[in-house]
């Protein structure tokens, strides 16, 4: 009688765990011997999976992916698990199960939650999803001072534990706009950096310039009104470089804005290794939109301001795990399009890091009384942003922080006209060019 094998195949590069508190072995033991809750603990940037006879379990940190394949062989199932989808690709080729393959058949863990899954190959076995992330709404004051500083000291504390952990000697850039996100990052990062005396000298503000962009002017008149003018530095790339279907092969998706963003993340990524081909350590400002809710609501008519704040981590998770709308594929909300800045960050060897991804800073955002504040007002909503991290960054830097209208970092580095000129594609042909690559 033919022994029956179950196998996990673990393709997540063990490197790519930045784990602050914890050795990797040691969050592997924590997943499976506590209960869900329990990963809360865990500080830092992680993907990492644990398997107890047929039982395995997987979680991930909100900023990168981690995807997992269920494949049949006669001898008993094997789940490959991998960053990207294309690596689970190559491995089953090597083992002669491409045959099985379609890429909507790989599955996202998402973002804080717990999966569990059992290895069994008939029938397929449905993955079990425990949360273990619930920060609560609305708990803070409606004092729009006592929310900023609250915001930015968590903001703060985390781009202190960052480079607490980057070597002393180790440039860091920042990926800067002049926007309230990245100019936030970049503010808290030199106060940080000036307040522990280090080497000011290692911290850069990188802006993207393709071409009569407004973000160089925009990140220019940031800091000169800071007097830090001289941390800018402008990486310029010729915009017919541009490569939507390169994009879209790194990315591995298809969504028009988050392809439109990763082509300029790929784009100043590149700029910077040219030119710096040891750099090592970004910092971003990616989430700072979700967890203050600054989207244009008109855009999508599947919202209205009532679902936009009623709903927990709405923007970090979609509409959440387990309803219609959740993908199995691709997760949801920012747990999906985290990879427009995950993936040109790792494709060039960058080490990214955005301070508001971490639980900590979401938390804060989350109990913001955004009801109170806002009082179903669109325009209010919208005006929030700027108010609460222009005082946060005053309250904790002593610094006056500018603020610009928001603008996405597509529109920034290219004027919008020469953009759609240059990426006409609609989402249905982004589709259909990520899906030619397993053809």
């Amino acid at each position: 009688m033919q022994q029956y094998v179950e196998k996990l195949i673990d393709l997540i590069e063990p490197d790519t765990n930045q784990i602050y508190n914890l050795t990797v072995e040691e969050a592997r033991r924590l997943l499976l011997e506590q209960p869900a809750d329990a990963i809360r603990g865990v500080e830092g940037s992680f993907a990492f999976i644990g398997r107890s006879g047929k039982t395995v379990r997987m979680a991930r940190s909100l900023d990168r992916p981690m995807r997992y394949f269920l494949a049949k062989r006669q001898e008993g199932p094997v789940l490959i698990v991998a960053s990207r989808i294309d690596t689970i690709y190559r491995w089953l080729k090597s083992e002669g199960l491409e045959g099985q393959f379609h890429p909507s058949y790989t599955r996202m863990v998402p973002a804080h939650h717990l999966v569990e899954i059992q290895l069994v190959g008939c029938p397929d076995p449905d993955p079990v999803y425990t949360r273990f992330f619930t920060p609560e709404l609305g708990t803070l004051p409606p004092d729009l001072d006592r929310i900023g500083e609250a915001y930015v000291a968590a903001l703060t504390e985390e781009i202190s534990q960052w480079l607490s952990r980057v070597p002393l000697d180790a440039p860091v850039g920042v990926c800067f706009s002049g926007g309230i996100d990245s100019g936030s990052v970049f503010l808290a990062a030199y106060h940080v950096m000036q307040k522990r005396g280090m080497n000011l000298s290692r911290l850069k503000a990188f802006v993207l310039d393709l071409g009569n962009g407004p973000d160089v002017q925009q990140a220019r008149a940031f800091l000169d009104a800071l007097g830090l003018g001289l941390f800018l530095e402008t990486v310029e790339t010729d915009a017919s470089a541009l490569d939507a279907q390169k994009t879209i092969r790194i990315v591995e998706d298809y969504k028009a804005l988050d392809i439109e963003s990763a082509t300029m993340a790929l784009a100043l990524c590149h700029g910077i290794r040219e030119r710096y081909p040891d750099w090592r350590y970004l910092l971003d400002g990616d989430g700072g939109d979700e967890n203050l809710k600054d989207y244009p609501i008109e855009e999508n008519p599947e919202l209205t301001i009532r679902s936009v704040v009623h709903n927990r981590l709405l923007y970090q998770e979609g509409w959440g795990v387990g309803k219609i709308k959740h993908s199995l594929t691709y997760s949801g909300g920012l747990s999906r399009s985290y990879t427009r800045t995950y993936a040109p960050a790792h494709h060039f060897s960058f080490l990214g890091f955005s301070p508001y991804t971490r639980p900590n800073v979401v938390a804060v955002a989350e109990a913001i009384p955004f009801i109170q504040l806002t009082d179903y007002s669109v325009e209010r909503l919208y005006e929030l942003k700027g108010e609460i991290v222009s005082r946060g960054v005053a309250k904790l830097t002593g610094m006056k922080m500018p603020v610009f209208p928001k603008r996405r970092f597509q529109h920034g580095a290219l004027p919008e006209d020469t953009l759609r000129r240059k990426l006409p594609f609609r989402e249905a042909e982004y589709r259909k060019q990520f899906l030619s690559l397993y053809q």
